[in-house]
């Protein structure tokens, strides 16, 4: 049976560099309830081994680093056994801590497809190298979720609400937008994977020597082509600038542009419910630390299992694939408030009910 996951460790000129190799190219990398456990321990085995300088993540295959967490699965156990749903969802929060508290250096090659539990296991860790192959989302809304694995950490540090525009809508972006948010610290060819991998490998640095570490990655950088979204920058800004979703359609309904219609036109697709909780959630974010952002997205992650939505989403979009989901509520108007505190202030994790 081959493994989803690939350890090893490097030999380097000082120590070694520990490896992570995502191995599961036919599900583009989705990552199971057992590798986030996995992952987690290791990572810290390797942060009290001092042989061990640096830590470096890659996706087996060329097409993606990593899709996310196996919503397939997820949608399985999440009407046949609630609580293995909820342990993933524990798992995969664990693993993201133990990353952003990681204190070594840790290199994630983004090759490829990289979204939802993908960003969680790049994102919060020190050097995310991106290839021009990057393509990156946080598109959980249209499948009735909203963006978590700490995304209300990283999207509401983004400049100019990009943020809010990439959660509410699930926008695809390259390496290049991806930099220009911070997303992203570094762009190199997927050519030259091998040949940085081998240059880490032969320069002597300390586990602690972020800085140099970044310097080796820069002399590897490409030019990519402007970032899709810097024309539209101060329209997001100013669109999503506001109180709530509906006063942000509102404004991009009144600009009128060719853009900004298609941008009201998605957000019309996605689930009214996902919208208006990730829209609280990024408020909430905003003002939070990582790890109390972190506990409010897992109770939120909980109380999305017991909706309509997400089950739903998931079948329209990886079950039957018809692309068409029937949302509950349908429209924004019919989310009340005391359906959104629901998902902020409850605890317990309720049995579904179908």
């Amino acid at each position: 049976m081959t493994q989803d996951i690939l350890f090893s460790e490097l030999a380097a000129q000082q120590g070694a560099i520990g490896q992570i190799v995502l191995n599961r190219p036919q599900a583009l990398n989705a990552l199971s309830t057992s590798m986030c456990q996995t992952i987690r321990e290791q990572l810290q085995q390797w942060q009290t081994d001092a042989h061990v300088k640096a830590v470096l993540i890659r996706g087996k295959g060329e097409r993606a680093f990593c899709a996310g967490g196996d919503i397939r699965v997820l949608y399985q156990q999440g009407r046949e056994n609630i609580a293995a749903a909820k342990t993933f969802f524990q798992q995969e929060y664990q693993m993201n801590a133990a990353l952003f508290h990681f204190n070594k250096p840790y290199i994630a090659l983004l090759d490829g497809i990289t979204m939802g539990g993908g960003a969680g296991i790049s994102i919060h860790g020190s050097h995310r190298v991106a290839t021009e192959r990057l393509v990156f989302a946080m598109p959980e809304v249209g499948i009735g979720f909203f963006p978590d694995i700490g995304a209300g950490h990283f999207l509401t540090r983004c400049p100019h609400r990009m943020g809010y525009y990439l959660g509410l809508t699930g926008d695809r972006i390259s390496a290049s937008d991806a930099k220009a948010l911070g997303l992203v610290t570094h762009i190199i060819s997927s050519q030259q994977q091998e040949d940085l991998i081998k240059t880490l490998l032969t320069t002597p640095f300390d586990a602690h020597d972020f800085e140099f570490i970044s310097g080796l990655i820069d002399s590897f950088s490409v030019a990519m082509e402007a970032p899709k979204l810097a024309p539209y920058t101060a329209l997001i800004e100013k669109c999503f600038s506001v109180a709530s979703v509906e006063e942000a359609i509102a404004r991009l309904t009144a600009d009128a542009s060719t853009w900004s219609l298609s941008i009201v036109k998605t957000l019309q697709t996605r689930s009214p419910t996902s919208l208006k909780v990730t829209w609280e959630q990024l408020k909430r974010a905003a003002h939070q630390t990582f790890d109390a952002t972190m506990q409010m997205e897992l109770n939120i992650a909980y109380q999305f299992l017991n909706t309509h939505d997400f089950f739903e989403g998931v079948r329209a979009a990886v079950i039957d694939k018809d692309q068409t989901p029937h949302w509950q509520p349908s429209q924004l108007a019919a989310v009340t408030p005391t359906i959104i505190d629901a998902f902020f202030t409850t605890k317990e994790l309720p049995k579904r009910g179908d």
